[in-house]
């Protein structure tokens, strides 16, 4: 799985992935931190101030969830900033994870559960205030947004190898629109889960999702 934010470049981290350990899964794994480190992907370095003020909390929740952050290498202190107001950035673009890496890991297990329902429930919700505004926007964006679904008949290694080429054709645009004054940052979601629920195989393959 890979939990990668779509936007231009603007985050100022040091590397395009991270893989996710137990340790720094289990610290992610809560509501604050996880918007904390979304914020500093989308929108670049900032203080604890201002994104307390984005994120409508207080400063000294935000500098302590950061620094929990910190301690595991999901975030990093730019050393730029000035006196207490330490500049905070992403260490990376995205992070990734193999649910197989904590199997048997009943805390990283239940971190894990949360922290994929969380990125559910947000995309739920940006996408309905996409749908609240849309019709605010220029016809021709709101006929290239939108939702579609497809369902294909495929084995895990399949599945893999066509997430794949999916994510490679989305890297291949994740940087066109740059200096392009028309451009504006899109969001872009894949999930791939089994519509026959009630007949898993009997030996199952240790499928990588992304």
């Amino acid at each position: 799985m890979a939990a990668r934010d779509p936007s231009l470049p603007t985050s100022g981290a040091d590397d395009e992935n991270l893989w996710l350990t137990p340790e720094s899964l289990r610290v992610l794994a809560h509501p604050l931190r996880s918007r904390l480190l979304g914020a500093l992907r989308r929108h670049g370095p900032s203080t604890a101030t201002d994104l307390a003020t984005l994120l409508g909390t207080n400063s000294g929740a935000t500098s302590y969830h950061l620094r929990k952050l910190e301690s595991v290498g999901l975030v990093r202190d730019t050393e730029e900033g000035e006196g207490k107001r330490r500049l905070w950035r992403a260490s990376s673009e995205y992070h990734s994870w193999h649910p197989s890496d904590f199997q048997g890991d009943e805390d990283s297990e239940t971190a894990l559960n949360w922290l994929t329902r969380d990125y559910a429930r947000h995309f739920s919700e940006q996408y309905d205030r996409w749908l609240d505004v849309s019709t605010t926007w220029p016809t021709a964006w709101q006929d290239a947004c939108g939702s579609s679904d497809a369902s294909v008949l495929v084995t895990a290694e399949a599945l893999e190898a066509m997430r794949e080429e999916m994510w490679e054709l989305i890297e291949r645009y994740r940087r066109v629109g740059q200096g392009n004054p028309q451009a504006r940052r899109i969001a872009v979601y894949a999930f791939a889960y089994p519509l026959d629920l009630d007949r898993p195989p009997s030996t199952p393959d240790r499928g990588r999702s992304r």
